[in-house]
């Protein structure tokens, strides 16, 4: 292919993708830690301005050019707004629902991208039998997180926070599918990664005043290496590689592998945080697997 963009996943993007849903797992268990001492919309913001520096040097160090004019902007600008309203949903809606409720909404992303991804590109279009492995893989997801739907309201204004969560993850399919529809398609993951980041850094450092967060007073040794591993090792390093993927790699097939990530983080919390591994995540793991082999059926 002349683009250098594949029809299929191979071993090196398996491997990277376990990897990414992994770190994106392990970041779900570094985020709750820091926000003893640092607010949410606060710490999305200094992880996102923090990487989009990392960004810029390693882009300096590459000699990778960044700000040539090649009609990235629009996409650009726009992917960044919507990387930022999709972690304001987030944090946003967890004043009103369960952290376990929010995460099986924003993984409904997979089906925004499954949806729009054929109005992009035809080749990306999924067979019955590709869309009925996506449901198995997020019926999954869902089984694991179960619990969530069995219990009584947890509070007064619930649908609000699943509402945003809803929301979130049509942001999230959405920026997916700009990136693919617009110029940022062509462009080297160093630049659509330092769109979003600088972008959503800034929109974020301007919402959190406004939310009413003020800034900590002190941040403990724990509280700075989780935001630092955030900020290096998943906002920079792992977006990097998802970026450098979205362009080389179908996104619908791409977009099936992150329903790994909660059940990622769901295993890092029983190992880090003593959360217990129940039978709905053994189930979780197992439909994971069928639906994800099955969407990258040849």
């Amino acid at each position: 292919m002349t683009d250098g963009r594949k029809s299929r996943l191979d071993g090196t993007a398996v491997g990277l993708l376990l990897l990414c849903c992994t770190l994106w797992g392990l970041n779900q268990v570094a985020a709750k830690v820091a926000l003893a001492e640092i607010p949410p919309l606060t710490q999305a913001a200094l992880r996102s301005l923090g990487a989009a520096a990392l960004v810029l040097a390693w882009a300096r160090l590459r000699g990778i050019a960044l700000f040539g004019r090649d009609g990235t902007l629009a996409g650009g600008l726009l992917a960044g707004a919507l990387f930022a309203a999709e972690f304001a949903c987030i944090f946003i809606g967890l004043q009103y629902t369960g952290a376990g409720r929010m995460v099986v909404f924003i993984y409904l992303s997979p089906f925004v991208v499954a949806l729009g991804m054929p109005f992009i590109a035809r080749s990306e279009k999924l067979t019955p039998l590709q869309l009925a492995g996506l449901v198995a893989a997020f019926a999954g997801v869902a089984w694991a997180f179960a619990e969530g739907f069995t219990r009584p309201a947890l509070r007064e204004r619930q649908w609000l926070g699943d509402a945003l969560g809803v929301a979130a993850a049509v942001l999230w399919g959405a920026t997916t599918l700009v990136i693919r529809a617009s110029r940022l398609a062509t462009a080297v993951a160093e630049k659509t990664l330092l769109y979003q980041l600088a972008v959503s850094g800034v929109l974020l450092a301007l919402a959190a005043p406004l939310a009413g967060e003020a800034w900590p007073q002190s941040i403990g040794a724990l509280s700075l290496g989780s935001l630092a591993f955030q900020t290096v090792v998943v906002t920079f390093a792992s977006y990097l590689l998802w970026f450098w993927l979205v362009r080389h790699y179908p996104a619908t097939r791409l977009a099936s592998f992150t329903l790994l990530t909660p059940v990622s983080g769901l295993l890092a919390g029983a190992v880090l945080l003593g959360e217990p591994v129940t039978l709905r995540l053994l189930v979780a793991l197992l439909a994971v697997a069928v639906g994800i082999a099955i969407v990258n059926r040849r």
